[in-house]
């Protein structure tokens, strides 16, 4: 088996809570007392632009939620948004020993919006742990895509056997196996050491 030399995280459901996937989106329904229907018809049309970052939040939430006069300013409700955001801190923590031994690159794959994205990789230290940040928002591109791990192959230049993914959603981890890399579905941190230790991945 090839020696694993870079390790590719998702961020929201392994690193940190979601950002704004369901969960989120139907918290801020009840907080703010949105149409859901009316929300999440208007959510799917321009959530694909906004995470490829081909629109900015502002634009997100004028087609979503401020086409019409509200109770609350937008800026209320992007900083509720951003307070959403929690560390999974075991898995932030050993993702971050992990970066220290210096044996890996390490690197993100992840679907987030521009805004959301860095407002979380500044909040988190994420910088410190990752040299490289294959972000939907950055690249145009987002998982399950096989043209987003191919970038990321691309760009490392390294070989497909030598690299191991963690994701949450087993949709794109089946995406990136199919172009060669080992792949860990998230359950829960003593899973991942193990699952990582099977590999031969060791601090």
């Amino acid at each position: 088996m090839p020696q694993i030399s870079a390790i590719f995280w998702d961020v929201g459901g392994v690193l940190l809570t979601n950002a704004w996937d369901r969960e989120q989106r139907e918290r801020a329904i009840e907080q703010f007392k949105l149409d859901e229907e009316e929300f999440h018809d208007r959510h799917e049309l321009v959530v694909s632009s906004l995470e490829r970052g081909k629109i900015s939040l502002d634009e997100y939430l004028q087609r979503t939620i401020f086409y019409r006069s509200r109770a609350f300013t937008q800026d209320a409700f992007k900083q509720y948004m951003f307070s959403l955001s929690r560390p999974q801190a075991d898995v932030l923590e050993f993702a971050r020993q992990l970066s220290g031994s210096g044996k890996y690159l390490m690197s993100t794959i992840n679907n987030e919006s521009t805004e959301l994205n860095l407002y979380r990789i500044n909040k988190f230290g994420l910088r410190e742990i990752f040299t490289l940040f294959v972000s939907s928002c950055f690249v145009g591109l987002r998982k399950p895509e096989e043209g987003i791990y191919r970038l990321a192959l691309e760009i490392t230049q390294k070989p497909p056997q030598e690299c191991c993914f963690i994701d949450d959603r087993a949709l794109n981890l089946e995406c990136a196996r199919g172009l060669g890399m080992n792949t860990i579905e998230m359950q829960n941190l003593e899973e991942l050491r193990r699952r990582l230790d099977d590999l031969g991945v060791r601090m």
